[in-house]
């Protein structure tokens, strides 16, 4: 065997955008991406290559996903755009009382406490009954053989697991119920490196019951019942009563027409809100060149002033203080353009009323396309999993507050400000296409950078997700990719922004596009470099 290592590349490599005709899935992971494409090739839709993609990429980057995640989607299909809404609620049980009593000042970010209700299983099933073409048990199976036969660690999800467990090893003390993680994540005590193959048999067997059950199981069946008696003899406040009330909801997504295009995104309590102030204050600017130190300053000051907003007010929809339409009313983010100077200046939110995720995009022949992703938010989620079912279970009430003037405030049965948002361009009322970029708050970060370098700069799919990218880290610091020109660090450093050079880039959001030629119906892909990611096509 040859004597190398998986995770180092010390030379600049060059991907191409991807063309195809039938059929194309984008995502973080070959196995699942060759998952989805197999539904496609049996006459399945976009839809059902979505769903056998997201299944399997719980097995194969499990750093980024798992069953007892979140999931939101945005369906393209007859000429219209659908928004699912399958983020989970606060347990019943879960108070700030209950936090506080349990010794804490804030949520934790392991442990049983941040753990809210899941809802990528009924996403799975929603999606299906709703749009899918293919029975659902067969969307599973890709994922219930890799799960069952094991797959090899790629490189990327092999340097995440070995994060996760220094993580959990550091808290293991403190949170005594996450020793089933490291019974079932860990080989021999150890993550496993890249190329060593993993597998998971209980998770199969839950893949299996969920294929079977139409994911019913999970919510009001005995899968429900595990969970609800794990969390009862360990200090958890799931019960079934909070699992069996969960459904997921279909929304209408929100958008801006920014410079001719329709950008999408999922309304709140999701955070892609933020991603459309950022564009709508943007669009007041005129940008002649990607690469400028003008057009990175004014990107940042923007996001900034968006994010200021998008914290002090996004929330459960039904308990947001002030409308999205209010946020992005013209006259509004016409005010907050007017604050972006020459110099980076501290954010400070306004008053409208006063004037470590995966993305899958997926297209078929006819039309139809899908953007969705999915999360158990930090890495594997809190740390807790259900004994001998594979299931882990998502960190996601971390991002409530304890502070009972906070929009985001933790109340029993509330959901949180969300972080993942998947998205989608449309123009003239044609769709454009899907575009997603993981990585907590760098993904509406990620949103308008890939807009702005596909609409703005002319940029083709693939060269949109290799360009340096930029992430505002709060106050006036700005985290930036080593790739990024000399001279326009000095030149941020020069405005004022406190510039730090990144030296991992996994840290700068994964995403991926796919685009459709209206005339041709032809698909265009790019698909992330900073992952280990592929495009399938059919």
């Amino acid at each position: 065997m040859l004597n190398f290592s998986a995770h180092e590349y010390p030379y600049a490599s060059q991907r191409q955008s991807v063309f195809a005709r039938k059929g194309m899935v984008a995502t973080s992971q070959p196995l699942a991406a060759e998952a989805g494409i197999a539904m496609l090739r049996r006459d399945g839709n976009a839809i059902d290559a979505a769903i056998a993609t997201a299944a399997a990429l719980t097995v194969v980057e499990p750093t980024g996903c798992a069953i007892g995640g979140d999931a939101f989607a945005l369906v393209w299909i007859k000429d219209r755009l659908y928004g699912l809404d399958s983020s989970g609620h606060a347990p019943a049980a879960l108070s700030s009382e209950a936090v506080k009593a349990a010794g804490h000042e804030r949520l934790p970010v392991h442990g049983w406490l941040p753990v809210t209700v899941p809802g990528c299983p009924s996403a799975w099933a929603e999606l299906s009954r709703r749009f899918g073409k293919l029975p659902f048990a067969d969307l599973l199976q890709p994922a219930i053989e890799l799960a069952r036969d094991g797959f090899p660690v790629s490189s990327v999800v092999a340097h995440q697991w070995r994060i996760a467990q220094d993580e959990y090893q550091a808290s293991r003390e403190a949170f005594p119920e996450l020793q089933a993680w490291f019974d079932t994540y860990l080989i021999d005590g150890q993550a496993p490196v890249a190329g060593q193959l993993f597998r998971n048999p209980a998770q199969a067997q839950t893949l299996a019951e969920l294929a079977e059950t139409q994911c019913e199981s999970f919510y009001r069946g005995a899968i429900a019942e595990r969970l609800a008696s794990h969390a009862a003899a360990t200090g958890g406040k799931l019960t079934t009563a909070d699992l069996a009330g969960y459904l997921p909801r279909w929304v209408e997504p929100i958008k801006v027409n920014y410079r001719g295009y329709d950008v999408w995104e999922i309304p709140p309590a999701g955070q892609g809100l933020i991603a459309l102030m950022t564009l709508k204050i943007l669009e007041g600017f005129d940008f002649d060149h990607r690469d400028s130190r003008q057009t990175w300053h004014r990107q940042i000051e923007a996001m900034k002033l968006a994010y200021a907003d998008g914290l002090h007010y996004i929330t459960d929809p039904e308990h947001m203080r002030v409308a999205a339409e209010e946020l992005l009313a013209e006259g509004y983010c016409a005010r907050r353009r007017a604050l972006i100077g020459e110099r980076a200046r501290e954010p400070l939110h306004g008053d409208p009323q006063a004037s470590g995720t995966v993305y899958v995009a997926t297209a078929d022949g006819e039309g139809n396309m899908v953007s969705f992703i999915q999360s158990a938010y930090h890495g594997f989620g809190s740390g807790v999993v259900l004994p001998d079912s594979g299931i882990a279970l998502q960190n996601r009430g971390s991002e409530f507050s304890l502070d009972p003037n906070h929009c985001n405030y933790l109340m029993p049965g509330k959901k949180t400000f969300h972080t993942i948002i998947p998205g989608f361009l449309s123009k003239d009322g044609v769709a454009v296409g899907p575009f997603g970029v993981m990585g907590g708050y760098m993904q509406p970060q990620g949103h308008v950078q890939m807009v702005m370098n596909l609409v703005d700069f002319g940029l083709n799919p693939q060269a949109a997700l290799d360009a340096p990218r930029w992430q505002w880290l709060g106050g006036q610091k700005v985290g930036i990719e080593q790739e990024t020109p000399r001279d326009l660090t000095f030149a941020l450093a020069r405005c004022g922004h406190q510039v730090e050079v990144a030296c991992d880039r996994t840290d700068y959001g994964r995403g991926q596009i796919i685009v459709r030629d209206p005339q041709t119906g032809v698909l265009c892909g790019g698909t992330e470099p900073r992952a280990d990611s592929h495009i399938a096509v059919y």
